[in-house]
């Protein structure tokens, strides 16, 4: 992590914002982990939470996914989820979240033989056992893009009888060789069914697969978008369309698309005039969640006051709120004197 000094992570915690780029099983922190195998009697290949702390070091995406998914393992129970999510909304409450709305990657515990129920059921649960927080969420069921489009087509069916606890649909994992023109059809039952789109995209992946996701699944926000600056024409299109972009700057260091804070292109982006969100990606694994990641861009990257207003009104805006919340939340935006 990037750290920040602390009056100015006090600052950060407590602008209002929306985080919309968040995976669930990304904020299960190494005690959890520990917890849940003992709990479930599942072996890990590590002795401590220290060893396993030493071992999310990443060279690139697919490294971090390795040790993401064979974390997974410890969550078999509708109470792991209930549990995982209300862990996560209490942090968010106190990094100044109003609303969230959630990643969930099914495939991953159905593989292992989890059911559908538990697993949705459970996230709704720990929603709703926070909700005195003053923290709404929302769940978007995400496929996995390594995997093939009928996988992705079957675990929307399993999903259908539980679409009352789920907002929209999705695309993470593995980014390169797998466009989102993989997922058109699927997209396309989505909507179907009355479901919102988005996709990560021009995150590892070329700027193309940002318009295939645009075209082709129809999305109306793009998690990440950072490598969208290496097409003109699209960044003239994102900004006349001002198509939200969910950017995880410390995710972005962690994972080598970056060297250092310093060199993120977040600044470029903003005087692009593009709609930009700030979120945390996993926080659990790359070390700080929403209100860090606000404030390691304003101490690294030199964004100001008023710029970070205007990014917790972007997350207010690119959010599935209804006009009324919105209007309240942009409102709470306004007031906040940094």
């Amino acid at each position: 992590m990037l750290p920040a000094t602390g009056g100015r992570l006090m600052v950060m915690l407590d602008i209002p914002k929306a985080e919309l780029h968040v995976h669930i099983e990304g904020t299960m922190e190494p005690e959890m982990v520990f917890e849940l195998a003992r709990r479930n009697e599942v072996e890990l290949p590590y002795s401590s939470v220290a060893e396993l702390r030493s071992r999310y070091e990443f060279t690139d995406l697919q490294s971090f996914l390795d040790i993401y998914y064979a974390n997974m393992a410890v969550l078999r129970t509708r109470r792991d989820f209930r549990e995982l999510a209300a862990a996560y909304l209490r942090e968010s409450a106190r990094q100044g979240v109003r609303h969230a709305e959630i990643f969930f990657d099914p495939q991953a515990h159905l593989a292992r033989g989890v059911e559908m129920a538990p697993i949705v059921e459970g996230l709704s649960e720990g929603i709703a056992e926070v909700a005195d927080s003053g923290v709404t969420a929302e769940l978007i069921l995400c496929f996995l893009r390594d995997e093939s489009a009928g996988s992705a087509m079957d675990t929307l069916r399993l999903a259908e009888p539980f679409l009352d606890h789920i907002i929209g649909v999705g695309l993470d994992s593995a980014e390169v060789g797998h466009p989102p023109s993989k997922f058109t059809d699927v997209f396309e039952r989505a909507r179907e069914l009355g479901l919102r789109a988005v996709a990560h995209a021009g995150e590892e992946g070329p700027a193309e697969y940002v318009r295939e996701a645009l075209d082709l699944l129809r999305v109306e926000r793009v998690d990440h978008g950072i490598r969208a600056l290496y097409d003109p024409g699209l960044v003239d299109r994102l900004r006349r369309e001002q198509t939200p972009l969910t950017v995880c700057p410390l995710s972005n260091v962690r994972l080598g698309s970056f060297d250092h804070l310093s060199q993120h292109t977040l600044p470029r982006l903003m005087a692009e005039g593009l709609m930009v969100t700030i979120n945390s990606d996993d926080p659990a694994y790359f070390g700080g969640y929403v209100g860090e990641n606000f404030s390691a861009v304003r101490e690294h990257l030199g964004i100001t006051r008023e710029q970070l207003r205007q990014l917790a009104a972007n997350s207010v805006r690119a959010s599935f709120l209804g006009s009324e919340r919105k209007s309240a939340l942009l409102a709470e935006v306004d007031a906040w004197t940094g």
